[in-house]
């Protein structure tokens, strides 16, 4: 497995995959090309041993909150779950924002979505709250936190 940092042209490969990923649902939208010209140097893409598409993580430092990172997006093959790709990709975050003197990491997640609450909490992400009509009405969010440092899992 090799990870790297996104580049533009990895946007039609993982945009292709995305929907399928999800199980037919619609997520192309929330992941714009911008992640891919403007974030390449905090977003990852997760590549096997014969270059195929493994897993992806989008994510950015924070213009506002000069301690903190932000994960947007982050999806693993369906076939490749379970292998520590999902790990991986965050631990290679955490390691160039931690590199940018980011201590903090943010992110969100379905409340329904309880295996992606799990996952975060292994990786050492706390509930901070869940948030009501977070996204808009009806669409509530878990926004999760992880400190890094010394005393954290990275």
């Amino acid at each position: 497995m090799t990870i790297r940092h996104a580049r533009p042209s990895d946007y039609g490969r993982v945009i292709g995959r995305v929907n399928v990923w999800w199980g037919g649902r619609d997520m192309a939208p929330v992941l714009p090309r911008l992640f891919f010209l403007h974030f390449d140097g905090t977003s990852f893409v997760a590549e096997d041993a014969e270059g195929e598409l493994a897993g992806f993580l989008c994510g950015f430092v924070s213009q506002t909150s000069p301690h903190e990172a932000y994960i947007h997006f982050v999806g693993v093959s369906p076939e490749q779950r379970g292998e520590g790709i999902g790990r991986s990709l965050y631990e290679r975050f955490f390691a160039e924002v931690g590199k940018q003197d980011r201590s903090l990491v943010r992110c969100v997640t379905s409340p329904a979505n309880e295996e992606s609450v799990a996952f975060h909490d292994a990786l050492g992400f706390e509930v901070e709250r869940v948030a009501k009509d977070y996204d808009g009405p009806g669409e509530d969010r878990v926004l999760l936190v992880k400190r890094l440092g010394s005393d954290s899992e990275v």
